[in-house]
């Protein structure tokens, strides 16, 4: 079998919540070894957090959360306030490619694990901060998650409906986005070392990764000197563009009903003529209420009422099928029994995996969502238990004897 492209690699990671793990999930989908550093001290939050398997909390290792964002690691359990721990953790990092933080600015630096304390123990290391701020400015020491960088990085001010207030995203946006933008980092850092033979530290701001990605606002201010406005799910250079009720789910779900929605986007104003003849209104294509795009947003509510009286009858992955059938940028609003169990293409192309875990047993969760002809990657582990490796670790990697890690254990410095 061809050799993952980060095999031999070796990441200590000192990350908790769900950028640093997800920065450093990318990089074990790509077949590093991915050192987890914990406490059950304090725990990562994420091991606290639901989805519970069956809906009942079991302890530090059965949250969906964790589980999910963690799969390929091994984890090591240390307590930094007993003897012992942080000569372990440096003993890592010296065997170590890559250090992998995202607390604020300075925590490693307090725990005797900052970059300029690394180098010494190995020159060529590579080191990454994704603090939510940065090292520098008068940010550096704010505390960061990502609900808050949400509205701080200006995509609240872009969310929400006509004439109403900024409005959250749904989700902590920023944490996933600085998570990728991190392993991208780390990649051109591995690559510049491989040349050089230099490690380097990169300083990360999440804030400033999720600026990167809202050119509608920041660059509508900046070359045009006006604030967009909020527009609920309408396009300025499209329509109709939007979402449309369909019929509801035909099996209820634990009794309720299930609403079901179409996401349509139509590009111009051939794809609206298209679209007007899927929907068995071809006349509407040349009407001049809605042949041109003027005309449509113009006349954007009777539009949105046409297209969702013709949507009402339909199932939503029906209504789907029959746009893109004339090349109609439509998708069902998926929910997650649909993502789930119901969409064939997800299936096809084996996203979901399936991997025994020793507590909450066999689970799905998304898997690696790229697929790569050279090197084929595979989920090689389900999600580790709190210090599940460390003996293992301590031994294979470290080189520590039993009578060295009896002596730790006895310390305290092991949990």
């Amino acid at each position: 079998m061809a050799t993952a492209p980060l095999s031999g690699i070796r990441i200590a990671d000192f990350t908790w919540v769900w950028a640093g793990p997800y920065c450093t999930l990318q990089l074990a989908h790509l077949g590093a070894d991915v050192i987890r550093i914990e406490t059950a001290t304090r725990p990562c939050v994420t091991r606290m957090l639901p989805p519970w398997p069956d809906g009942k909390p079991a302890g530090l290792n059965s949250s969906g959360y964790y589980n999910q964002y963690n799969q390929g690691k091994r984890s090591v359990a240390l307590n930094f306030a007993k003897p012992g721990a942080l000569d372990v953790a440096r003993r890592l990092v010296a065997v170590s490619d890559v250090v992998v933080n995202n607390f604020a600015h300075g925590v490693m630096d307090r725990l005797g694990l900052g970059y300029e304390q690394l180098r010494e123990i190995k020159s060529d290391i590579i080191m990454i901060s994704l603090s939510g701020y940065g090292d520098t400015g008068p940010y550096r020491d704010y505390v960061a998650y990502g609900p808050a960088q949400v509205p701080l990085c200006g995509l609240s001010a872009l969310t929400g409906y006509i004439g109403g207030p900024p409005m959250h995203a749904g989700y902590s946006y920023a944490d996933p986005n600085g998570g990728v933008h991190g392993a991208f980092a780390i990649l051109t850092a591995l690559y510049h070392r491989e040349l050089t033979g230099e490690g380097q530290y990169i300083d990360m701001s999440q804030w400033e990764c999720a600026m990167a990605v809202l050119p509608e606002g920041i660059m509508e201010y900046t070359m045009n000197g006006r604030e967009p406005q909020r527009i609920g799910n309408r396009d300025p250079w499209m329509a109709p563009h939007g979402i449309f009720r369909c019929r509801d789910r035909s099996v209820k779900v634990f009794g309720v009903t299930i609403d079901q929605f179409v996401a349509i986007a139509a590009s111009d104003d051939a794809a609206w003529r298209r679209l007007a003849a899927a929907i068995g209104r071809p006349e509407l294509g040349d009407d001049p209420k809605f042949a041109t795009l003027a005309a449509r947003k113009a006349n954007e509510d009777e539009l949105e009422s046409i297209v969702e009286a013709w949507t009402l009858e339909q199932s939503a992955p029906a209504a789907a099928h029959i746009l893109q059938q004339a090349g109609i940028a439509a998708f069902v609003v998926a929910d997650n029994k649909y993502l789930s169990e119901e969409d064939e293409h997800l299936k096809v192309r084996d996203y979901f995996v399936n991997l025994p875990h020793p507590v909450v047993g066999t689970r799905q969760h998304c898997g690696i969502p790229w697929q790569m002809s050279a090197t084929p990657l595979a989920v090689r582990a389900p999600a580790p238990l709190l210090g599940q490796h460390t003996d293992e670790v301590l031994t294979a990697v470290l080189g520590l004897s039993a009578s060295e890690i009896a002596t730790l254990r006895a310390s305290g410095a092991l949990e």
